[in-house]
């Protein structure tokens, strides 16, 4: 079970108009479009409070967020999805194969795995489902949306360009990229899952072929959050700056299936 007051990161600008405001268990990403602000992924409903004062602190009002974007079902991504979306009137979205993830028809939220329930003041049904090559457009900014499927059925991933004082910068992130759903207990467990490690190895493929500058992680041990930030709040305004990390990062999860497929075959 996550203790709020062991969960709290100091926000900090990432890169020109992109923001952390997340949390140790699970990161959040606020996005100024000039013309509204977009979230991705509000986490856990029992630390919303530390992304909003996150954004509060950055300057930010929460009530101006017009997009809460869900990199894909797991209640750790939207467990705070619905009631950040009813407090601030933000429309919703989701890969379109998780929908059934989020309004709870499906109980597959990862919830229980967590220590948590996810439960019916929690669910809801997402404003956009999102296909692969949607894009997403608010202000200045424009969303590209890539289906890549593994780690759930619906995960998406999101590339966009940051505006910043430096030039802008091409910013990529693989939208749920764990490899615990891909474990042999748990495919076993849920057969309808069974092709989600063939799934994963050619999103992984998908994925390098996009060239991207900084690479957003939606866990701080992802793409070394935390001790970039650090850097950033020390005065390092380019520490997320690193055309080589992202696909440094995708063959690292391509060497853990490896490893999986290898000690934990299920018969594929």
């Amino acid at each position: 079970m996550i203790i709020p007051n062991e969960c709290a990161v100091k926000p900090f600008r990432i890169y020109g108009n992109c923001y952390f405001v997340g949390t140790i268990p699970a990161s959040s990403h606020l996005i100024d479009t000039g013309d509204g602000l977009i979230l991705i992924d509000p986490g856990f409903p029992q630390l919303l409070h530390l992304v909003l004062e996150s954004i509060g602190e950055l300057g930010f009002d929460p009530h101006d967020i017009r997009h809460i974007i869900n990199t894909h079902g797991h209640y750790d991504h939207l467990g705070a999805t619905r009631r950040l979306a009813e407090m601030t009137g933000a429309k919703t979205f989701l890969g379109r194969e998780d929908a059934d993830y989020a309004n709870g028809k499906v109980d597959l939220s990862w919830a229980k795995e967590l220590g948590y329930r996810y439960e019916e003041h929690e669910f809801f049904q997402p404003d956009v489902l999102l296909d692969d090559g949607s894009t997403i457009e608010l202000g200045d900014t424009k969303i590209r949306c890539r289906h890549t499927p593994g780690h759930t059925p619906g995960t998406t991933s999101f590339f966009l360009t940051l505006h910043g004082d430096r030039g802008d910068k091409a910013a990529g992130m693989f939208g749920g990229n764990g490899v615990n759903t891909l474990r042999r207990d748990f495919l076993l467990a849920h057969p309808e899952l069974a092709t989600m490690r063939r799934a994963y190895r050619e999103s992984i493929a998908k994925l390098m072929t996009e060239s991207v500058d900084i690479h957003l992680g939606n866990h701080v041990n992802n793409n070394d959050t935390l001790r970039r930030g650090g850097e950033v709040l020390a005065g390092n305004p380019d520490a997320f700056v690193d055309p080589d990390d992202w696909r440094r990062f995708l063959r690292y999860r391509a060497r853990q299936l490896d490893e999986i497929e290898e000690n934990e075959p299920i018969g594929e």
